[in-house]
């Protein structure tokens, strides 16, 4: 499974970032060959549109999941559309929610907002 993450930094021991758009990188985390990548969100200086960016730069990684805390409508539509599953992170650190993904111990993200037009 490849498992997509918004951070802030390039550290799996941090917090989840709040924003997926606007995260400054995100961690891609293969759980078969145990190997974190950590890529520089394109889509974070975006003047618009940043959460289909993301959406679409984490579809093009070939991620299967994404761990986050919210995630706007369509940004959730174009993941949907790659088959990715989208997981609601709770308030422990980056490693501790993969782990509980792994574990099959993490709620998949029910509701969508509508997103935040512009830079918040």
């Amino acid at each position: 499974m490849r498992i997509a993450v918004p951070v802030e930094e390039k550290n799996i021991d941090t917090e989840v970032c709040p924003s997926f758009g606007r995260a400054p990188y995100f961690l891609i985390y293969d759980s078969e060959i145990k190997k974190e990548e950590y890529l520089e969100n394109t889509a974070a200086n975006s003047s618009g549109g940043a959460g289909i960016k993301a959406g679409q730069f984490v579809a093009d990684s070939k991620a299967t999941a994404l761990i986050t805390p919210r995630c706007g409508q369509n940004a959730a539509d174009v993941m949907l559309e790659a088959k990715i599953k989208i997981y609601k992170s709770d308030n422990s650190s980056v490693k501790e929610n993969i782990e509980k993904l792994l574990e099959n111990n993490l709620e998949e993200l029910g509701g969508f907002h509508a997103g935040f037009h512009g830079r918040a």
